[in-house]
Formats: C-alpha cells, structure tokens, sequence
C-alpha cells in the first residue's frame, strides 16, 4: 500500500481510496505535504481531522474554479475531468470529519454538485435516478447510479450496495460498474438509507435488514425496459460484504451474490478487534457507526451489532455466491470470509478467492490496487449471469 503518512492507516487508506478514483499524485503530494506533522500522533483527532479538510480543500476550490474558466470557454469534457477530480477531493476530506461537524453537510453538496456536473460535462455513462422506498408507512425514494451495460436489448444487471463509509461517488470511482458495462452488464448503485446522499442530505439510516434496500433497488430495475429482471444479481463490498448476502438469503429472485470483504458477523468482528486489534476505516469510527444506524448513544452499538451476522441466515443462500477477500485486510481479517463461504452450504455454486500480492489488492477491499478484484468479479458475474 502507498503511504505517505508512516504509521497512520486510517489516514493512508484514505489517500488510496482517493488515488483509486482518479486522483493525481502531483496533487496529491500538494494537499499531503502540509499535514505530515498533523498525522504523527494519533492524526484522528477533530484538530487533525479538520487540517485535513483544509489542506484538500484548497486544491479541490482550485480545480473548481479552473473548470468555471474552461465552461466559460466551451471546454466542458475539460471541465468534467477537473470537477471530477474535485469531487474527489472534497469527498475524501469529508469522510474524514466527525459526525456533525460544522459545514460537513455543506461539503457533501460540494460532493454532489461536483460530481455530477462531472458526468454531465463528460458525457459519461452514468444516469442519476431515484430508487422507489417504503419506510415507516410512507412512501419516498433513495438516490441511486444507473450505467447501463453495452449491448442491444435488456440487459442483466446488478444491484450494489456502498459499506459503512462509502457513498456511490466512491463506487463508481473503483471502476467495477464501468467493467460491468463492457461486459454487457448494467448497474445499480445506491445510496440506500445508511449511506452517502441518503444518510448525508436526507436523514435516512440504516438497518441490519439490508433486504429492503435490495428489494426495493430490484423494483426499480424491473421498471426498465432496458433491463432484465430475471438476471440480476447484488453485490457490495466493505459492511457491504455483509449486505449482499443478507439480501440474497432473504430475496431469492437474485440469480447470482457477490462479497468483497465478507464481515459473517459484526459481534465476532468486534471481539477479534479487541483482543487481538484490528485497524478502523475512518476517524471517529464508533461515533460513525451510530450515526450511520441511527444510535442514541455508544451503549447501543453492542446490541445493535448482534443483529448483523449471517451465522443464522447463509444457508438460505441457494444462488451461486462468491467471496473474494484480501489476504491482507487490517479491518477484516480474511479468515471472516472464510467463515462466510463456509456457512454457505446450500449455494448452487460457492466460490472463495483470497487475492494474493501477486495479483494484487490484498488490503481492505483491494483499495491498495482494485484491478484485478473488480475485473475478477465482472468476469464471474458476466459467465453467472449469462
């Protein structure tokens, strides 16, 4: 893995997050070289924390006010690629900010606003639609990516879930949506209540029952001509490793499951963290959590994370199901994917891949190098969906 802050993960994964999608090393020497004294010590406190936001953000209003110059002068496939980049940035120094803090949310619109005139500019195959929901006995919608895949007619497609700290921009920028669609396969990524827009801008949280989110993004894609409902599959890496799954045991009209970074149970995964350490994604990472689930306070989390565990629900599993883990993952260790290929008994076709450093992408959900993990999953979902 790349690290520009020696000893520091949380703040290292977080710069390959950011070089994964897109991001420039010229820049992203400019934005890290200001901070190496702030990264030394903890580097995860609110003091550190925002220097970061500072130190990105000056690049990021850099590269937006650059793109205004070449909107102005009519060279929009150029502004697409500096406010892309942008909307990198700014996305990066949020993730890194407390739950609440002054200005965060204002920064995710940045986030939103960047990105999309990104796409818009760039010409990009990349649709911005609202995903049908029903909570609490109302009727409203979720924010969702659709890239169509390549190919005349309907076409499959696949349902994909963010983790506990992504949000759709960042599973866009890993690339896997994009290899998809050469592959004739179309996508659904959501910002399903929990996650990026849904949780950031619209107050939705999550839940363990990650089935409705699933259901609810299969709805949607059968409400498409340009998409086959009875081929699709759902997949999600991170806490989306758990997802899936999840969605698959309990909604059987999935044809095909996908982990990257399967988690098996979010208890067991606490325990192992405090006995033997394991390394967290983001700063503030218990306060995220409960903001995320919508948590009153810490002393719920315990309870909370009993509920997310396949123990009890892998062997509804009956579509084919693949793992695929890094052999190095410091938040997961792989022998959790192990457990969860292991629960999956009734699977029609279970597979396990743990990425080697020979093949590269051996950290957490490959973001030391995702080339390999993303064009292995396209490959076994193309030949499953078939």
């Amino acid at each position: 893995m790349f690290e520009y802050f020696p000893g520091n993960y949380v703040w290292n994964m977080t710069v390959n997050h950011a070089i994964v999608s897109g991001a420039r090393i010229g820049e992203i020497d400019q934005m890290c070289r200001p901070l190496l004294d702030a990264s030394k010590a903890d580097g995860n406190d609110a003091s550190a924390t925002e220097a970061f936001l500072a130190s990105w953000r000056v690049v990021a209003d850099r590269l937006v006010e650059q793109a205004k110059a070449d909107e102005k002068a009519g060279h929009l496939i150029s502004a697409g690629e500096k406010l892309g980049r942008a909307s990198i940035y700014y996305l990066t120094a949020e993730r890194m900010q407390r739950p609440g803090a002054q200005g965060r949310e204002d920064l995710y619109r940045k986030v939103v606003d960047t990105f999309r005139r990104s796409i818009e500019f760039g010409r990009e195959n990349c649709e911005f639609v609202e995903v049908p929901y029903s909570a609490d006995g109302r009727d409203t919608t979720f924010p969702a990516l659709f890239i169509r895949g390549e190919g005349d007619g309907p076409r499959p497609c696949v349902v994909e879930f963010n983790g506990l700290d992504s949000t759709k921009e960042m599973v866009y920028g890993n690339g896997l949506a994009q290899k998809f669609a050469k592959r004739g396969i179309s996508t659904l990524i959501m910002d399903h209540p929990g996650s990026g827009e849904a949780l950031r801008l619209r107050g939705m949280t999550g839940s363990h029952q990650s089935e409705k989110f699933a259901t609810a993004g299969l709805g949607y894609l059968a409400s498409r001509d340009d998409c086959d409902a009875g081929r699709c599959g759902v997949a999600g890496w991170s806490l989306g490793g758990y997802y899936a799954p999840r969605a698959a045991a309990f909604e059987p009209r999935f044809k095909a499951c996908v982990s990257w970074g399967a988690i098996y149970s979010w208890a067991e995964l606490g325990a192992y963290r405090e006995e033997r350490g394991t390394q967290p994604s983001v700063p503030h990472f218990a306060e995220h959590i409960a903001w995320v689930f919508g948590l009153k306070n810490l002393e719920e989390l315990p309870p909370f994370a009993a509920k997310m565990s396949m123990a009890e629900h892998s062997h509804r599993i009956t579509m084919p199901y693949l793992v695929i883990h890094g052999s190095n993952d410091r938040q997961i260790p792989a022998l959790f994917a192990q457990k969860q290929f292991d629960a999956a008994v009734n699977s029609s076709r279970r597979e396990l891949h743990i990425v080697t450093p020979e093949e590269g992408g051996v950290e957490h959900v490959g973001f030391d190098n995702p080339t390999f993990t993303t064009s292995y999953i396209a490959d076994w979902l193309a030949e499953t969906l078939a």
